[in-house]
């Protein structure tokens, strides 16, 4: 596991060395994810434990295999997703995941007018003056 520095200041300082608590891929958007980049189970592993903060070392414990292995898998990755980082390859999974999913979920348009939203002539189209 993830030990944070010692550091003689409040316990509030820990707070920067620890990984984040939110998810940005949940279990749908992964498998969308595999399927898009045909990776391997244990490639979709590997990329999952990247895109939460695992630097390979742990990676490599967590999955009980070599961190060579772990550089195979994700040299493979990379090359599938065409990045060259772990920070790249999480801010592409975040961007093809958001497209798909905001394009297979029609979201109606709400114009925009100056009026406010409790009068109904706040959604119709505004008329020329002449």
């Amino acid at each position: 596991m993830y030990e944070s520095p010692t550091n003689n200041n409040d316990s509030k300082d820990d707070t920067l060395f620890k990984r984040p608590a939110g998810v940005l891929l949940d279990e749908k958007k992964w498998l969308y994810l595999q399927k898009r980049y045909h990776m391997t189970p244990r490639e979709l592993q590997v990329a999952i434990l990247v895109c939460r903060g695992f630097n390979n070392e742990e990676i490599a414990k967590a999955l009980k295999i070599r961190r060579g292995t772990i550089k195979t898998h994700l040299r493979n990755i990379y090359r599938r997703v065409r990045v060259k980082s772990k920070i790249t390859l999480l801010l592409k999974f975040v961007d093809d995941t958001s497209k798909f999913y905001s394009a297979s979920q029609h979201v109606p348009q709400i114009p925009i007018s100056e009026k406010p939203f409790g009068s109904v002539s706040a959604f119709k189209t505004p008329h020329k003056k002449e």
